[in-house]
């Protein structure tokens, strides 16, 4: 990472190519009739935005634990409505639709054959693998995700933005600590305190009953972040309402545990790996193999002529 001095883009490939297979007919077929367009898909998507964003790095960040221990030991709920089977060993089995899970072994092979970094880490979720890269990138980064999670690590003094698809990826929101005051009255670093506090019924995260979104801000504009909350609610003079004094006190277990849960990791073991965007197939043969098999046509060329320039 010691190298990575210019833009680097970080794919949150889970979300991408889940929007790529909602997005794209599943009409999109290999040769053998199998659906192929997640794969199709996401490599468009990639293609968009090396060709608009002109990142000097870039990282496809897996989820090599989608639903990791150490945070279901702090929250028994977090994900727990998406597992589909546990499993007494490594990770339980996520939801998915039928026809994505066979096209992700292909997703990961394409981006093998081409040569895009792919990176996942054992125990973690792409969100730290992409929380990690961030904190040891010393350029701007560019994180490329459809979870609004990840906009707590928007940074403008380090030019950290959150690239979020509104539209496929032609139409993005450039998150900025701008968007994040307008939206949602927090910066970056405040992200993750109003998420927790508000909850995230698609993670499992329950949040302080009777404090959504708006509530959540107000106090984090009062108090500054959630130690300053904790520590309004044992002063008396505090401005809290008593309902509000009520809640927050009640939840005190859970606030306890939910900032490990909701904020993601900054010190996974990334492996050695090169980042830099690659020019050339670093395996042109099974790029070749690979565009026959599953029929990946002009998704691919266009991908490859675009890393050529």
């Amino acid at each position: 990472m010691r190298s990575v001095t210019g833009r680097l883009m970080l794919l949150d490939t889970a979300s991408l190519y889940f929007r790529a297979y909602f997005g794209v007919p599943d009409s999109v077929r290999a040769p053998d009739g199998s659906p192929v367009n997640a794969v199709r898909g996401l490599l468009d998507f990639i293609d968009r935005l090396v060709r608009d964003h002109h990142p000097d790095h870039l990282v496809a960040c897996m989820d090599a634990d989608w639903r990791p221990a150490w945070r279901v030991e702090l929250i028994p709920s977090y994900k727990a409505h998406r597992v589909a089977e546990e499993r007494a060993s490594g990770p339980d089995e996520e939801e998915v639709p039928d026809t994505l899970s066979p096209q992700v072994p292909v997703i990961e092979a394409v981006l093998d054959a081409v040569g895009i970094a792919r990176v996942g880490v054992d125990g973690y979720e792409a969100d730290d693998v992409i929380g990690t890269f961030t904190a040891r990138a010393r350029g701007p980064v560019d994180i490329v995700t459809g979870d609004r999670d990840l906009y707590q690590l928007v940074d403008d003094a380090r030019g950290v933005r959150v690239l979020y698809p509104l539209k496929g990826v032609g139409t993005l929101q450039i998150t900025d600590e701008a968007v994040l005051r307008g939206k949602y009255g927090v910066d970056g670093a405040g992200y993750a305190d109003l998420a927790l506090l508000r909850g995230d019924p698609s993670d499992g995260l329950p949040g302080v009953p009777g404090v959504g979104e708006k509530t959540a801000a107000k106090l984090l504009a009062g108090f500054g972040d959630l130690a300053g909350i904790l520590a309004a609610v044992d002063d008396p003079e505090a401005g809290l309402t008593p309902a509000q004094r009520r809640r927050l006190t009640e939840a005190r277990p859970y606030l306890a545990v939910a900032p490990k849960v909701v904020r993601v990791a900054d010190d996974v073991p990334l492996p050695e790996v090169g980042t830099a965007l690659p020019r050339t197939p670093r395996d042109p043969d099974a790029v070749r193999e690979l565009a026959a098999r599953w029929g990946l046509g002009g998704s691919l060329e266009r991908l490859l002529t675009t890393l050529a320039r």
